[in-house]
């Protein structure tokens, strides 16, 4: 058995640091991916609803593009969890990389549960989601140099290369592009979000919503870790604001660009503004010194469809 040699504190947890109160939060507030109700319904909504072709590949698009965002994040997040020394955010972390997990599950169900029987009942071609077409230049981009700056830290584990994997991955691919997908779909498929996305009206589809709910709960939560920890680095002196700043500029065309070829079923221009929006607040809320992150329990609150209110 490994001896732990570690006895500079009487107790290994800090159950008052904001790391372990996230996992508190995250372990209180778990569902299963597999639970998720309502997906017959979607199913039989969008064949009733007689969907184009052209909308139809769009969804699947955009379904595809969110269920390789998952996947791919839950193996970029592991040199992260490597690198970080204390346990309370090495237990927030692993419980982070688990949900990631949980919201693969979730758009690997859609996909089989959903499009894929839609798009055979209504005589269209149906594709893997891992289909190449589905991913555009920019959508690429974004998530090789997410997982070049998760990786960089296995051989320079800096206070800068750990401010720049927090920027990439939880301050734009979660923060940013998810939080503006989440946008879209309530947008378009519930009664929340803005008139403008949607080109017509659809049915609402209450399984993928409440999938898209419980997911963006998460989401808040690691948003939130990933502000407290960019934040402190900032406010310590330890990193300079502009390196934050470069970081997530540099980042927002790819995340335009990812939404930017939509155009059959909802209104990429409302999509890209707000994206372009919601890094604006975290610049925001990172810099000023009198802005506060609001508490986990507001963080993770589904209300009315809007879950993340970091910098809102």
């Amino acid at each position: 058995m490994t001896q732990i040699e570690d006895d500079s504190r009487e107790m290994r947890l800090d159950p008052d640091s904001f790391a372990q109160g996230y996992f508190k939060n995250a372990v209180y507030r778990h569902w299963d991916p597999y639970d998720i109700p309502g997906l017959d319904e979607d199913r039989e909504k969008m064949i009733a609803n007689g969907m184009t072709e052209d909308e139809y590949y769009e969804l699947c698009t955009s379904i595809s593009r969110f269920g390789a965002g998952e996947e791919a994040v839950t193996e970029d997040l592991m040199p992260l969890a490597l690198v970080l020394d204390d346990i309370n955010d090495q237990m927030f972390i692993s419980s982070q990389i688990y949900e990631e997990a949980k919201h693969t599950q979730f758009f690997d169900r859609y996909w089989r549960e959903v499009l894929n029987p839609v798009g055979e009942k209504l005589g269209f071609e149906t594709y893997a989601p891992t289909a190449q077409h589905f991913f555009n230049d920019e959508y690429i981009t974004l998530f090789d140099k997410t997982e070049a700056a998760m990786e960089r830290l296995l051989v320079e584990d800096t206070v800068e290369t750990r401010v720049k994997a927090y920027c990439h991955y939880h301050l734009t691919v979660e923060s940013v592009l998810a939080q503006t997908g989440y946008y879209g779909f309530q947008s378009a498929f519930s009664d929340h979000g803005g008139d403008d996305v949607a080109f017509r009206d659809w049915p609402n589809l209450t399984g993928l919503v409440e999938g898209i709910g419980k997911i963006r709960s998460d989401e808040g939560r690691h948003v939130g870790f990933g502000m407290h920890k960019v934040r402190g680095y900032i406010q310590r002196g330890e990193v300079e604001e502009a390196i934050v700043q470069e970081t997530l500029q540099e980042l927002l065309p790819y995340v335009a660009g990812t939404v930017s070829d939509f155009g059959d079923a909802v209104n990429p221009g409302p999509l890209v503004t707000y994206a372009s929006d919601k890094l604006t607040r975290r610049i925001e809320i990172l810099t000023n010194e009198n802005a506060e992150i609001p508490p986990v329990e507001e963080l993770v609150k589904i209300g009315g469809g809007e879950a993340d209110t970091v910098g809102d």
